[in-house]
């Protein structure tokens, strides 16, 4: 399927690796031109490269940095028409009461602030063009919490609330606001929750329906098709990509 998006310009962000480096590939793919961030230069640069994307260096606690960023991007590539948002996740800790006020506060800018800061800073072009994309990477413990995951439990629950409120006062300028909740993905992040890749593995084996891990690149495909001409009709959404694990309605 042609999705309509060549030469379209997407932003996504914590994309040198995982989920957000298979969108991003999956975006340029089909022809958009696409811009990249992490924090780190040495590792976005190569990614960049890697996927035929350009790559900007950027902390996604510098919440005064973001419109900057944003406005860099614009003058380099042109106006952002597709958005998508992507953290790292927080600290885990089995107790849920334990975390600092420190950690809270990280965790608030990382998850909700952030992906909030870019969005505000890329809507006005998209509604005064009336075309706009946006996405963001949550997960599936927003609808089922999962232990140890406190902050991001918390914090990703706040985001998806405001991604659904947004999304309703800009539907009629064309701009739609989804989310995407992966469940077990094969990635990085998952293999340190459970100790391993085998110990990952073992358990997409016993629990998931679908018997095994999803990859990258299904969760990618997913959300360029929210990101296409096509979707304009969804908004306001939260698509679960989960092998079918989610038990709840």
């Amino acid at each position: 399927m042609d999705l309509g998006i060549e030469g379209r310009v997407a932003l996504v962000t914590g994309a040198s690796k995982g989920l957000g480096l298979a969108v991003a590939k999956t975006l340029a793919a089909e022809g958009a031109k696409v811009a990249i961030t992490s924090r780190d230069e040495e590792h976005i640069q190569k990614a960049a490269k890697q996927i035929g994307a350009t790559g900007f260096a950027h902390d996604s606690g510098n919440l005064e940095g973001i419109p900057v960023l944003v406005h860099e991007i614009e003058h380099f590539l042109g106006p952002i028409d597709i958005l998508v948002t992507n953290t790292g996740g927080p600290p885990l800790d089995p107790n849920a009461l334990g975390f600092s006020d420190q950690q809270w506060h990280d965790a608030y800018e990382d998850l909700v602030r952030s992906p909030l800061k870019f969005i505000e800073a890329a809507m006005p072009n998209m509604r005064s063009r009336n075309w706009g994309r946006i996405v963001n990477v949550g997960s599936t413990t927003i609808r089922e919490p999962a232990a140890g995951l406190m902050l991001s439990n918390a914090n990703r629950a706040a985001t998806l609330a405001a991604i659904k409120t947004i999304s309703h006062q800009v539907a009629r300028d064309g701009v739609t606001l989804n989310s995407v909740l992966p469940g077990r993905i094969a990635t990085d992040r998952l293999y340190e929750l459970y100790g391993s890749r085998q110990g990952a593995d073992e358990m997409a084996r016993e629990e998931i329906p679908s018997g095994r891990l999803g990859s990258p690149e299904e969760f990618a495909a997913a959300v360029a098709f929210l990101c296409s001409a096509q979707a304009s009709y969804i908004t306001g959404v939260a698509l679960v990509v989960d092998g079918g694990m989610m038990r709840s309605v």
